[in-house]
């Protein structure tokens, strides 16, 4: 009898010692708005989680949710993440900007990071990349590119992340061939292949030869690469299985050092509620491989605009700029200041159609 209750506390000794092994792990959940397979958006996201993975090991718990609607789904996920015992949460798209702070005030404790939002908390940082730095690139190889001189975009949402990103590519378009036409449709989803491929044939129907895209999949890039001399340029991730053509280079989302760095916050009790909107310099977007595809003199120009960009040299957004219906916006050699750009709702001259409200 001694010897069974011996082995008996022995054994809830070593349950509780587990137990106080998991409960010193970091639990880091990720809230998905498309499926980890997306190739794009979400799988970039998905990367910086394995990222933590590999930084902390078994110092951390990383759980996620993928294909989570934006809106009261999302709220439902997060609240069981939190029940759960996540400790930091990070939610990844801007949909869920509102159900995050709703969240948040449940559960002061836990610490929260919202993608591409601007509401913040004492327990709600804001993070979001500046991807119109990339669609400067992307528009300087595009206007060289066209033929048609029509370029195609497609949009997910009107919201200022987009609007910036269409501006941006526009402007370093027009700056090398001033001949060009965006043609832009809204798919008003972030992923749904099926939309986004028949967006991308409409632009190519409306004459488009070269397609950029702010949705998160790879059908745009299918849809190119079936109609045949259209140009593509990979969203969020590389893109690089539809290279060196259509694909030709393409804007890479690099998530892992802010995942790895909030996450050791933390851990280590420095955590605060910041936001942080980082570029190519800091290395949180990278410029895709640009493939032979482009021409030589088209590849160094663009490289040297992405040098220029991360050198603080130039700026995307530098006058003289006028808003789309005539008025003046920025005098030359004046430089948009970020409150602007963070709440952008309007296209630049030369831009036609309306934004959707």
């Amino acid at each position: 009898m001694k010897i069974t209750a011996l082995l008996a506390s022995a054994a809830m000794a070593l349950g509780l010692a587990s137990a106080a092994v998991a409960d010193d792990k970091t639990k880091v959940g990720f809230v998905y708005v498309g499926p980890v397979g997306d190739g794009g958006w979400t799988y970039e996201h998905d990367q910086g989680r394995l990222a933590v993975e590999e930084a902390f090991g078994d110092k951390v718990e990383t759980v996620y949710v993928e294909s989570v609607a934006e809106g009261p789904d999302s709220e439902r996920v997060m609240t069981q993440m939190a029940l759960e015992g996540a400790d930091l949460i990070f939610t990844t798209s801007f949909g869920y900007m509102d159900p995050t702070i709703n969240v948040a005030k449940k559960f002061p404790n836990v610490k929260f990071e919202h993608a591409t939002g601007y509401k913040r908390a004492d327990n709600v940082s804001t993070y979001s990349a500046r991807f119109y730095e990339g669609r400067a690139v992307q528009g300087t190889i595009a206007g060289h590119m066209t033929k048609s001189n029509v370029i195609g975009y497609i949009g997910s949402f009107p919201i200022p992340e987009v609007i910036r990103g269409i501006n941006a590519a526009y402007i370093h378009a027009k700056k090398v061939n001033p001949d060009v036409e965006f043609k832009i449709v809204w798919a008003f989803t972030w992923f749904d292949p099926a939309k986004e491929a028949d967006a991308a044939k409409v632009l190519i129907e409306q004459g488009a030869d070269v397609i950029l895209q702010h949705t998160d999949s790879t059908a745009p890039q299918a849809a190119a690469q079936a109609a045949g001399n259209v140009v593509t340029f990979g969203q969020a991730s590389d893109m690089a299985e539809y290279g060196p053509f259509p694909r030709v280079s393409s804007i890479i989302d690099n998530w892992a050092p802010y995942y790895i760095a909030r996450t050791k916050a933390v851990m280590d009790g420095t955590w605060t509620s910041v936001d942080t909107w980082d570029g190519i310099a800091p290395g949180m977007v990278g410029i895709g491989e640009i493939s032979d595809a482009v021409p030589a003199e088209v590849k160094a120009e663009a490289l040297a605009l992405k040098e220029a960009i991360a050198s603080g040299e130039y700026h995307p957004f530098t006058g003289p700029l006028k808003k789309q219906d005539g008025s003046d916006w920025l005098a030359a050699g004046a430089v948009a200041d970020d409150g602007t750009l963070a709440g952008m709702n309007f296209f630049v001259e030369g831009l036609t159609g309306d934004i959707p409200q």
